[in-house]
């Protein structure tokens, strides 16, 4: 209103009350943090591994057969998933911790430093836990490189640490591959004992037949045949040849001329006997015609072929199998050995802090917030 005059703002309880809060969930955490960091908190140092799994490049039974040997198996892909599972499992915690000791050199520093250490007393269980805090691995899919960062109290802990690392990743690949070759030589031996039957079955049911039909060999039987049957058609051709030209000297009623036609009719007869005899004639013991024994034989011999291509296939398999037995498929290609640090780059104490007042003030304003919404509806 007019000539009215604005009251002082003056400080009330709450405003007390809102610097009380800001101080005891903003300063307070921020003190508390910073003053662990930079007077409790222990230096780690951090070394840098990087490896890759790689595969040997061999040429494959597959490939020699024209592709074949592909139905046979192959290495399944996923090896460095695998790996990068292994560095995060009890497995490996349990087998550096019995070389190097985990527990006795994070527990050095325990009660002093109880965030960045491990007790004395930890189970497998927390101090995997605690391993997957201070180991930090990198893997990209898409090229199957893993890079590792160990953290340790000391430069050269964090080296041995790392070709730890490595070396029981090397053992796991040389596991991998064992594994591997055995069951490719298994399963090659498998495949040649049974491509081998399967020929053996084949070449008996070929000796069956030939004793079954006392013919070992229809196509040459038939082609004899054919011979025959071209031979008469050529004599057929040679008598009505002689006939005409006997007929062109003399009668009907000469005696050669007589001969000669009932030559060329009884060849007549044999010609079209024998083309009976194809199709209708039992040419075996078991009153079999040549279509049929034709068939059989054709089937025989097409399963005998495809057994004893079979048969060359796996045995190149079991060959390369074996060959490739004696040689490491798998490898692990280290492309950044351990690294020494120089300075500890843990923990990021400034960034530590600073995170923690960035959180703190945010949930403080929230709660500033929500208690003046609050006050301002009530």
């Amino acid at each position: 209103t007019a000539g009215s005059t604005v009251q002082k703002a003056k400080v009330r309880p709450r405003h007390y009350g809102l610097l009380l809060s800001l101080l005891f969930l903003v300063f307070t955490p921020v003190c508390v943090v910073a003053l662990y960091l930079l007077i409790f908190a222990k230096p780690q140092y951090a070394s840098n591994v990087g490896f890759v799994i790689r595969q040997e490049e061999t040429e494959s039974a597959g490939q020699m057969l024209g592709g074949l040997g592909q139905l046979l198996g192959a290495q399944t892909a996923g090896n460095s998933d695998l790996l990068f599972e292994f560095i995060q499992s009890q497995d490996i915690v349990q087998r550096i911790d019995n070389d190097f000791d985990l527990i006795g050199h994070y527990s050095q520093d325990w009660p002093q430093d109880p965030i960045f250490s491990v007790w004395p007393t930890a189970t497998i269980e927390e101090l995997l836990d605690f391993w997957r805090r201070m180991v930090r691995i990198t893997y990209d899919k898409s090229s199957g490189m893993i890079l590792v960062e160990v953290r340790a109290r000391s430069p050269e802990a964090a080296q041995n640490i790392a070709a730890e690392v490595v070396r029981q990743s090397e053992l796991m690949i040389n596991t991998l591959n064992a594994a591997a070759r055995k069951d490719t030589l298994a399963n090659a031996e498998i495949d040649l004992n049974a491509a081998l039957s399967q020929l053996r079955t084949a070449r008996e049911h070929l000796i069956e037949f030939q004793a079954r039909t006392q013919i070992i060999d229809p196509q040459a039987d038939m082609q004899g045949r054919m011979g025959v049957l071209s031979n008469f058609q050529q004599q057929l051709a040679q008598a009505l040849v002689d006939l005409d030209l006997l007929a062109d000297t003399v009668n009907g009623k000469d005696p050669r001329v007589q001969q000669l036609e009932a030559r060329i009719e009884v060849i007549k007869e044999r010609i079209a006997q024998e083309r009976q005899n194809f199709a209708a004639q039992n040419v075996t013991v078991e009153n079999t015609n040549y279509p049929t024994l034709l068939a059989q034989y054709e089937g025989i011999r097409v399963d005998l072929m495809f057994a004893e291509e079979n048969y060359r296939s796996a045995l190149a398999a079991r060959t390369m199998a074996r060959t490739n037995a004696e040689r490491q498929q798998l490898y692990l290609a280290t492309f950044i050995k351990p690294t020494l640090a120089q300075k500890s780059e843990y923990p990021q104490s400034f960034l530590l802090i600073g995170l923690t007042a960035f959180f703190a003030l945010m949930m403080w304003s929230a709660f500033a917030l929500v208690y003046y919404s609050l006050r301002d509806r009530g």
